[in-house]
């Protein structure tokens, strides 16, 4: 079985698959620990980030940002209510605000 095992290594690496997939992997845990910290931040500093929020976000109430505390789940299902949104939008929304707010941080 194991002599299977490296042939089908060997073809996969010579088509370029595995380095894909590894690559992929290492971009997504990249990508989220990015994305991690930056809610540790914002989690620590809510009361000065509520503000920035309120700006981008404009329908979400006091009593929201009360709720949402820092969360980015939460937060995306906010926006998800106010908006209309589907979860694919306001994780994009709040993504796209992440990536403008991280360069702040």
């Amino acid at each position: 079985m194991r002599p299977l095992t490296v042939l089908a290594a060997c073809i996969a690496v010579s088509l370029g698959a595995v380095p894909t997939i590894v690559h992929a992997q290492i971009v997504a845990e990249n990508d989220s620990m990015d994305s991690k910290t930056i809610w540790e931040k914002i989690k620590g500093s809510w009361n000065q980030t509520k503000g920035a929020v309120k700006e981008q976000w404009g329908k979400l109430t006091d009593d929201d940002l009360l709720e949402i505390e820092g969360r980015r789940d939460q937060l995306i299902g906010k926006i998800q209510v106010r908006y209309g949104y589907t979860r694919e939008q306001a994780e994009q929304s709040v993504g796209s605000w992440e990536r403008t707010h991280a360069r702040d941080m």
